[in-house]
């Protein structure tokens, strides 16, 4: 029962982390303009990954996409593919964990395979968690550089205005997204051990003797003159009668003949 609500939280937490990958990435706000010792407040600019965007006073906001790959930073476009490659690999860690999931029956699928699909749907949310706060912290790293040297190089060519930006909200999302992602590979991971069948059992096995069970009884030794007849130690199915005396009578033999 643990295993199954491991499983399922590691989904759920998966699930929402994936999500706020995809909704970081769609956002407009990656870096906005700060406004601290700016006298020009009737503009406010910010920048996501895809586009910029102006917003007037007014309210009247203008988006304007890039329209360029090659001329952008190369910091810049690692920062999108790494966060392309953490949305990819979450979407395929969610398809093999539906499938994986220990309530969900498909056909005669044996729990070694469930376990199997877990711990690689686990992986690639840890890969995709790690992508994600890789791609959100190495944006931010570039954010700090450009706001202490005061210009504004996230793309060139495009605007020559010196003004600094600072952190937007969709880092703390992407921040947010990542750990929640990465802590949903774990739990997904763990909860592969659980899938995981004993094949190490052994079984016990009694060994019961064919024969009858002798006991042996320990007694003062018996010296013989070596002329007694020879009697039988143990009883079988050919055992024959004590041997009969001279005159007549049967004699049986003691408790100490026998060993």
């Amino acid at each position: 029962m643990s295993t199954t609500i491991c499983q399922v939280m590691g989904f759920i937490v998966s699930s929402l982390g994936v999500a706020g990958c995809v909704v970081s990435t769609a956002m407009d706000m990656w870096s906005t303009q700060d406004l601290y010792d700016n006298l020009v407040t009737a503009v406010f600019q910010y920048q996501g990954l895809w586009r910029s965007c102006v917003r007037q006073s007014s309210g009247f906001t203008e988006c304007r996409p890039y329209f360029t790959i090659l001329g952008l930073p190369a910091m810049f476009q690692a920062v999108r593919a790494l966060m392309i490659v953490g949305i990819v690999l979450g979407i395929l860690g969610l398809l093999v964990c539906i499938f994986a999931l220990k309530c969900v029956r498909i056909g005669s699928m044996e729990d070694s395979a469930k376990a199997n699909m877990t711990l690689t749907s686990g992986i690639m949310f840890i890969v995709a968690g790690l992508c994600a706060i890789t791609g959100v912290s190495v944006f931010a790293n570039m954010l700090v550089t450009n706001f202490w040297m005061s210009t504004t190089n996230m793309y060139q060519g495009m605007q020559n205005v010196q003004n600094r930006y600072t952190f937007g909200s969709a880092l703390f999302v992407g921040w947010v997204a990542g750990g929640l992602t990465l802590v949903g590979g774990i739990m997904m991971c763990l909860a592969c051990r659980g899938l995981i069948p004993e094949e190490s059992r052994y079984k016990a096995v009694s060994y019961n003797a064919s024969g009858r069970n002798i006991s042996y009884r320990t007694g003062p030794y018996k010296v013989g003159s070596g002329y007694e007849p020879e009697t039988k130690t143990r009883k079988g199915a050919g055992y024959e009668e004590a041997a009969r005396s001279e005159d007549g009578r049967r004699s049986y033999p003691s408790k100490y003949d026998y060993v």
